[in-house]
């Protein structure tokens, strides 16, 4: 048997996507609910279909294609092969002509029985024949994810930010050579810049160097010399590292996108669209600056003033006291208030060639942050508080749907790296298992013997299912109040 389980220790290092709304109504549940499906359905279907395409190329006869495991709900049979549908949604599998009986076939058998046409056995075939077979399902899934951002990069663009300065922090290279918040940087060393990845990908290459910059304030242009330096950061884990800065980061207009029912910010009467020009009385330039002030006084009454259809009000709010966790599991007691910004990013459209190499080169970059996460989970360097099951992965589905097909695209991207790694590890029962035993025969000559293959599928099997309990458990006690009761 060839399956795919659905991702449970989905370990992004992105935290937009590992921050869950605490609760949600029926309707919008619902909706997280049919967003997670639909997109589960697809990467489960792709995945299968990859193990059947290239078993069909080489010869093998399949006997059943299905999307889950378990009771059969609905199917119909076509030419040699049953297609259909199961009962419990998280993965399916694709049963091969002469592969070993498994649990599925005590539950629904898929043929009558009698012989079996060695031409179209899969044990039959040879070690190359069977390792590409395997190989294509997680292959797919990793086809799939650089299809769908090629797709993105190519009619819809690449999402970036305009070349504007936002925060200058004091003393910083910025600063002192007299950049504003609100410059345009149009050029560096002459070159255009279009729009802040470029300024970033040029920081990152200077090495230290001076940079000549372009920049257009109020109208008028300037040049003005800049000395890049070594500043403190941090990676997608949370760890230091260092990287060149000018001291300066785009600029995000302080505009409301998003109020969160239930929060302090809904309960003064702050809308979207509604921009906040003042705190305290002191100017707010910057979403940064907002969120900074905001973030450091929790349980402290702010007086925001907002500007809504031309005129101006002031409104009251205080900061909820809210307790988040980095991917470290550090506890930090911020302050909340419940906006989220408005988009100010742009789509750059990359042409069909650049955009294909953007989109393997973009799938690469997850599929190496994914196995680095898992990496950190399996030796304790990421608190497995961080595994996610597929209640997790219905919040995250619908807040990602909410957001716009853009957003919804990338999401689907991202688990289809995340499934194709998953069932490439060498655990029995998952792709990679079987590949494993595929290299061991290549290395002894010979396969394992059925019984020895029997026995690491039953332990491979009890080990899915502990940790799909525990990615479960871990939902109840992020998500829903009844997980208080397990703290």
């Amino acid at each position: 048997m060839h399956a795919s389980f659905l991702p449970l220790a989905r370990v992004l290092a992105e935290g937009v996507l590992g921050r869950l709304m605490a609760a949600t109504g029926a309707e919008t549940a619902l909706g997280y609910v049919v967003s997670a499906v639909a997109a589960l359905g697809a990467l489960i279907f792709i995945h299968e279909l990859g193990h059947f395409l290239v078993a069909k190329a080489v010869g093998v006869g399949v006997e059943r294609f299905s999307l889950g495991f378990g009771p059969r709900l609905w199917g119909f049979r076509r030419g040699e092969t049953e297609y259909c549908v199961s009962a419990v949604p998280l993965g399916g599998y694709v049963k091969m002509t002469g592969e070993e009986a498994h649990v599925e076939d005590a539950i629904h058998p898929s043929a009558e029985g009698g012989p079996i046409d060695p031409k179209k056995s899969f044990a039959a075939k040879p070690l190359w024949a069977r390792f590409l077979i395997v190989f294509a399902g997680p292959g797919m899934n990793f086809v799939l994810a650089a299809a769908i951002f090629s797709l993105v990069f190519a009619v819809i663009g690449l999402p970036v930010f305009p070349p504007t300065v936002g925060r200058v922090v004091p003393g910083e290279a910025a600063a002192q050579a007299g950049l504003r918040p609100q410059d345009e940087i149009v050029a560096i060393d002459g070159q255009p810049i279009r729009h802040w990845g470029e300024i970033e990908d040029r920081l990152s290459r200077s090495d230290g160097r001076p940079l000549s910059l372009t920049v257009m304030r109020a109208g008028e242009r300037r040049d003005v010399t800049v000395t890049p330096r070594k500043a403190p950061v941090r990676n997608a884990f949370g760890e230091p590292g260092e990287a060149w800065s000018l001291g300066t980061s785009p600029y995000l207009p302080p505009v409301v996108g998003e109020v969160a029912a239930g929060m302090p910010a809904a309960e003064a009467g702050i809308l979207a669209r509604d921009r906040i020009v003042a705190l305290d009385g002191q100017p707010v330039e910057t979403w940064d600056d907002l969120a900074d002030t905001i973030s450091k006084r929790p349980g402290e009454a702010l007086t925001l003033t907002i500007e809504r259809g031309g005129s101006r009000l002031d409104v009251s709010v205080t900061p909820r006291a809210v307790t988040e966790k980095d991917l470290q599991g550090h506890e930090t007691s911020v302050g909340r208030i419940g906006i989220a910004r408005g988009s100010t990013q742009t789509y750059v459209r990359a042409d069909p060639v650049s955009a294909v190499a953007k989109g393997v080169a973009r799938t690469w970059d997850v599929t190496a942050l994914t196995a680095v996460s898992i990496w950190k989970l399996a030796t304790g360097q990421i608190p497995a508080s961080n595994i996610g099951g597929p209640l997790q992965i219905s919040m995250v589905a619908g807040q990602q749907a909410q957001q716009g097909p853009v957003s919804y695209a990338f999401f689907v991207a991202l688990i289809s790296v995340n499934l194709a790694i998953l069932n490439l590890l060498p655990v029995p029962m998952l792709d990679g298992g079987h590949l494993l035993f595929f290299v061991i025969e290549a290395v002894l000559g010979r396969p394992l013997s059925l019984r020895k293959r029997e026995i690491a599928q039953q332990i491979g099997l009890a080990l899915l299912m502990l940790l799909m309990v525990f990615a479960l458990f871990n939902d109840l006690t992020r998500l829903l109040p009844v997980g208080k009761l397990f703290k």
